[in-house]
């Protein structure tokens, strides 16, 4: 079984910065693309930032210049820097890694549970 454990949420005042992390374990042989999403009350989900393996980073429009997307394959984590934040910032902020059991298996797409930011105006 893969599980997926977000953390470094919280609560932050405008313009502050936190620190997602999110950190895989189970049976996992490689990870692919990388993601994360977040998704505010009464909204829909939506692609925060991605980095597929091998790719390039992409961002949304609104955090481009302010979040940045890192992973580390060897220690199965990908986190996420997000500088001077908003309120419209405030969401619960999700991970998707995609991942191999098994080298000749398909990758499959898993999620965490989320993690909250909440940002103060």
């Amino acid at each position: 079984q893969v599980q997926l454990v977000e953390s470094g949420g919280g609560l932050v005042e405008a313009g502050g910065s936190l620190r997602l992390s999110c950190a895989a374990s189970g049976s996992i042989v490689s990870i692919g693309g990388v993601a994360w999403y977040r998704q505010a009350p009464g909204k829909q989900r939506e692609l925060v930032a991605g980095l597929p393996s091998g790719g390039t980073t992409n961002y949304a429009d609104s955090v481009k210049g302010r979040f940045t997307i890192s992973r580390d394959n060897a220690k199965k984590t990908v986190s996420l820097q997000m500088n001077s934040l908003k309120p419209e910032d405030t969401a619960v902020y999700y991970c998707t890694l995609g991942v191999k059991k098994a080298w000749s298996g398909p990758e499959n797409v898993y999620w965490g549970r989320g993690t909250q930011v909440t940002v103060s105006s």
